[in-house]
């Protein structure tokens, strides 16, 4: 391939006008109360999936309502990452909003089938219905329907304390938006007294283009409470576009409120369209300068298909379907979209962070702690090919995935900067071989499940395509400052599609050694029921403090041997006390341990079709969560000191 040929796919990128795509998503209009109706000419649904990209940044606002007033418990209900979300809105990640502030919301918009969506996860509270859900805990963020959509099995059964998958309402520019120089598209709450040039003016944004964004028109511009509106921006939202201009808390049932009128006095702005003109210059010299950085690193590159085998196997690689080159090319397609998501930094600004590569910065292998803005970062240099790591984190965001905020690269080198997990790999905390003496109490063993089994299933459900780690190990599952889980290493992770059958069936065989499961090492079978064995190897070694080769010790074929004295044998209770990982010294819930045990039976099972789904483990591990904070509260009390009289 010359250096012509790839130019002329640059130009393809912002160019081509081979594709009829609509302008404008419907306005949901007062759709989101009747939540039988199936009707999706509006977008009750979701906003439907029709933008240049499947996946983009986005953008969404929430007003500071109790007991969501921090970037923590913000983020945690939107599925955020808490240090975008404080960089966004200007504040410390530890900081607290006041009552009814308007929030900037930063997540990843992608497509899941017709609709585009952002999801976070929600447990179940008293008097909770998926109306309530949608109109007062997210305020019009998401809608009964979509949620409805998502759980059908649990909308006529919302069990306290069951989770729940949320679809947030967010879309991506189409083909005409992005043309007039729209580069995001903000998901904006409307409360009472609000209309559309008040809302486009509070962000710059031409009142004009909003309507059209909408489906709506200067003659039909109703606008109603709980519902969202798509702001087209040119560029991201700043802060202190809305301090200060938030309006009165909506009231806390549903939405009842008449229509608001739209105001007409929105004025043409000639001037917009200069500006929208030097913007797109800019920004297409900024990513022709990435394709010819890329250029540079693909002439110097070799030509083999490099491989990604764990130290602790290898195995005979057959060629992949596809040529690097057309992947490559395929990645050079997606410069546009991951130029939204990630930073390009200059390989002076990682020097920098990382005191020249200072062995005093270095964590393990090839990965640097940086220091960048202030803050940690995790800065890993890897060689190769990492076009398909870098594609995937650059579209998804969730909360249990590391995330990716940027790349460099420099002589043949990729520098890879992702988020900083202060407290390191999982398998640090749960072997007693660590020197450190690190141990987990039982209620942070099951939040670490929960969160590593949450994050699984975003990748095998919520992500388009869908797609699957094969690689989950203790040592791929990182900590944060408050132990919670994030799954990291994506280096392996394939489309679970398998399109033209190139994933289903393999003989790539890569990965950890007793993680692999046994469809996958005998005939290189390839599905989403990989992961869910890995997870329950991972689970096992949770509950047991043992490393996954010691447990093999203990079994002459399968994994699930192990399982047997806890299960079947007839002084199971007994035999408890010795499987469960004795730095717990006891303190745990036995029938919530069995459980766990039964799980991981389920998970680790030789054929893949009675292994259980992520979506059910998810379930079955929330229950348990919610059971194991019941029983933390009554061990405190059984334990604390009696009062003498």
């Amino acid at each position: 391939m010359n250096y012509s040929h790839l130019i002329c796919v640059f130009t393809i990128i912002f160019a081509s006008s081979s594709v009829s795509i609509l302008a404008q998503q419907p306005y949901i209009g007062k759709g989101t109360n009747v939540c039988s109706s199936q009707d999706n000419s509006n977008s009750a649904f979701g906003y439907f999936c029709n933008g240049v990209n499947r996946s983009c940044q986005s953008y969404l606002t929430f007003r500071s309502q109790t007991p969501f007033t921090s970037v923590a418990s913000i983020s945690s209900l939107l599925g955020a990452d808490p240090l975008e979300l404080s960089q966004l809105n200007s504040v410390a990640q530890n900081a607290t909003f006041d009552t009814n502030q308007m929030v900037l919301v930063p997540v990843t918009c992608s497509c899941a089938g017709q609709y585009y969506q952002t999801n976070t996860s929600y447990v179940i509270k008293k008097d909770d219905t998926f109306l309530t859900i949608a109109n007062n805990t997210l305020q019009g963020l998401s809608t009964c329907h979509a949620i409805n959509a998502e759980n059908k099995e649990q909308a006529t059964n919302l069990i306290l304390g069951s989770r729940i998958n949320v679809p947030l309402r967010c879309a991506c520019p189409t083909k005409n938006q992005t043309d007039d120089g729209t580069k995001y598209l903000l998901s904006y709450l409307v409360t009472s007294g609000e209309f559309v040039s008040l809302i486009s003016g509070k962000f710059g944004a031409d009142t004009r283009a909003t309507l059209a964004a909408n489906g709506l028109s200067e003659n039909d511009a109703t606008i109603f409470p709980f519902t969202t509106l798509l702001v087209p921006l040119l560029n991201p939202p700043l802060s202190s576009q809305v301090v200060g201009n938030s309006p009165p808390p909506p009231p806390p049932s549903a939405p009842t409120s008449p229509a608001v009128p739209v105001s007409n006095n929105g004025s043409k702005k000639t001037w917009i369209y200069v500006v929208v003109g030097v913007v797109g210059g800019v920004v297409a010299l900024s990513l022709l300068g990435v394709v010819i950085f890329f250029l540079f690193f693909r002439k110097r590159q070799k030509k083999a298909d490099p491989q990604f085998v764990s130290e602790s196997f290898e195995a005979v690689e057959k060629p992949l379907n596809k040529k690097v080159e057309d992947e490559s090319e395929e990645f050079l397609e997606s410069l546009s979209s991951i130029a939204q998501s990630v930073k390009i930094y200059k390989f002076e600004e990682i020097k920098t962070a990382t005191e020249n590569f200072s062995p005093t910065c270095l964590i393990k292998g090839s990965v640097y702690r940086g220091t960048i803005n202030g803050d940690f970062a995790a800065i890993k240099k890897m060689s190769g090919d990492v076009s398909k790591e870098i594609n995937l984190l650059s579209k998804i965001n969730h909360f249990n995935l590391i995330s990716l905020s940027g790349i460099c690269f420099q002589d043949g080198h990729w520098y890879l900067v992702y988020e900083y997990a202060v407290n390191g790999p999982l398998s640090d905390w749960i072997c007693h071989q660590n020197s450190d003496q690190k141990s987990l109490n039982w209620t942070q063993r099951v939040q670490i499940s929960l969160d590593v089994a949450t994050g699984l299933n975003y990748l095998h459900s919520y992500t388009s395509p869908p797609h699957v780690h094969k690689d989950l190990n203790g040592s791929n599952i990182l900590l944060d400052g408050d132990l919670r889980a994030k799954i990291a290493n994506f280096g392996l992770a394939r489309s679970a599609d398998g399109e033209e059958g190139e994933f289903a069936l393999t003989r790539h065989i890569v990965g950890t050694q007793g993680y692999m499961a046994p469809e996958y090492l005998e005939n290189g079978l390839v599905s989403p029921k990989l992961d869910v064995y890995a997870f329950g190897v991972l689970l096992l070694e949770i509950l047991t403090g043992n490393e996954v080769s010691v447990l093999y010790e203990g079994s002459n074929t399968y994994l699930a041997e192990v399982l047997i004295p806890v299960l079947h044998d007839e002084n199971a209770k007994e035999n408890l006390s010795n499987f469960i990982d004795p730095s717990l010294q006891g303190k745990y819930p036995a029938e919530l341990a069995i459980a766990i045990v039964r799980l991981i039976d389920n998970c680790i099972k030789k054929d893949p079709s009675h292994r259980d789904g992520m979506d059910e483990i998810v379930q079955s591990l929330s229950r348990i969560m919610t059971a194991t904070h019941s029983w933390e509260m009554s061990y405190s009390i059984s334990v604390s000191p009696q009062t003498l009289p």
